[in-house]
């Protein structure tokens, strides 16, 4: 019985330490638990503000940073300006460069503005025309030569609708055109005409010029000299130059028709090519293509650039060029005598059709003598003569 007592005693003594221990604040109250709990809450909350307020600020920023600034705002409106300004400055080139190209056909023979304008406009492409406005072979080539590099185009040497379409595209840039990739030029000046011959002798006094048989633009007779003849003027002019051979030959019969009573004049020996162009473009120019090409020869088509020619006339008819000289003393004498000094009446009367040229009793050619003999009492031509007619 003791003895329970004694542990009932011990357990009441352990159970008031305890009490005791817990009225000390040994175990956490209620209260603060709930506080703690509060500000966990409270904490994290406070931390998804946090980031939601990040969140909104690099939102906002990004926002800002693709949002253009204002300097790239005049950036862009200055870029599209200029965007809109080369528009505007191509379009205005493409409406100027539409200018300069004639409308309408052109083709061989034709002259005037128009054909200057295309061979301007041709040169902007990098061709080397003369620009005198006769469409001349080498303008013809040139024509080719660019129709030959697009396959929609027709290459028949001929300036029309569609080729103007492809000039224009080119000198505004939008195609490319190579000039000498699209033809072979075998001859650059004025001799490319489909049918014709360049005269592959032109120094031989048989050689054979005419609108079928061309004379290289390049040559130039050597020895040229002034024959001691009659003239009209006093300039010494080219015109008066003859080859050595042939100046002899005049002189000679000069001579001999003072001796007769005659008085010849010389009015017109060598020409060149660019001078024969000339003189071919104002002939054409007044008369018309087609009716000059009857009297007046292309450059490269005349006898003149040989040197052996020379143009005879008569103080009778005011030292003109015309078929009244036929009818002068001077004009009966030559077509009588000068077979004997080697010189042949180069485009006799009712030859047309073979020598191309109307009758022209003053054009006097030198061949030599047995040959000039031979076309004179067979009345024939040097195309005759040369073919063995």
């Amino acid at each position: 019985m003791s003895n329970k007592k004694e542990l009932l005693l011990i357990i009441i003594s352990l159970l008031c330490l305890f009490l005791t221990a817990c009225s000390q604040g040994g175990s956490p109250e209620p209260t603060d638990e709930f506080d703690q709990e509060e500000t966990t809450e409270n904490s994290e909350e406070t931390k998804e503000n946090t980031e939601d307020n990040k969140s909104d600020k690099d939102k906002k920023e990004e926002t800002e940073k693709d949002k253009p600034s204002s300097d790239q705002k005049n950036n862009d409106s200055s870029e599209k300006q200029d965007d809109s300004s080369d528009k505007q400055k191509n379009e205005d080139d493409g409406s100027a460069n539409e200018k300069i190209l004639p409308v309408g056909t052109l083709s061989h023979g034709d002259s005037g503005q128009k054909v200057s304008m295309m061979q301007k406009a041709l040169n902007r492409l990098g061709y080397s025309l003369t620009v005198d406005g006769d469409l001349g072979w080498t303008t013809v080539w040139a024509i080719k030569d660019f129709q030959a590099q697009f396959p929609n185009l027709k290459i028949d040497g001929v300036y029309g609708k569609n080729t103007r379409e492809y000039i224009l595209k080119a000198v505004n840039g939008e195609i490319e055109a190579k000039p000498g990739t699209g033809l072979e030029n075998n001859d650059t000046e004025d001799n490319n005409e489909k049918n014709s011959n360049i005269v592959s002798n032109p120094s031989s006094i048989l050689a054979l010029v005419n609108k079928n048989n061309q004379l290289p633009a390049s040559y130039v007779p050597k020895n040229l000299t002034n024959p001691n003849v009659r003239f009209p003027f006093t300039e010494d002019l080219p015109k008066k130059q003859m080859r050595q051979v042939a100046a002899n030959a005049l002189e000679n019969m000069f001579n001999a028709g003072d001796k007769a009573g005659v008085d010849l004049f010389a009015q017109s020996g060598y020409r060149s090519y660019d001078r024969q162009r000339a003189i071919f473009a104002a002939n054409a120019s007044e008369h018309g293509h087609e009716a000059a090409n009857q009297f007046s020869a292309q450059a490269g088509e005349s006898e003149h650039q040989t040197g052996l020619t020379m143009d005879v006339t008569s103080a009778d008819i005011n030292y003109r060029l015309n078929t009244n000289f036929a009818n002068t003393d001077e004009g009966e004498w030559v077509k009588k005598h000068a077979s004997e000094y080697g010189f042949i009446i180069r485009y006799p009367k009712g030859k047309t059709s073979i020598t191309g040229y109307q009758y022209e009793p003053w054009h006097l050619r030198y061949v030599g003598e047995k040959a000039a003999k031979y076309i004179d009492s067979n009345n024939t031509t040097l195309e005759q003569y040369l073919s063995g007619q």
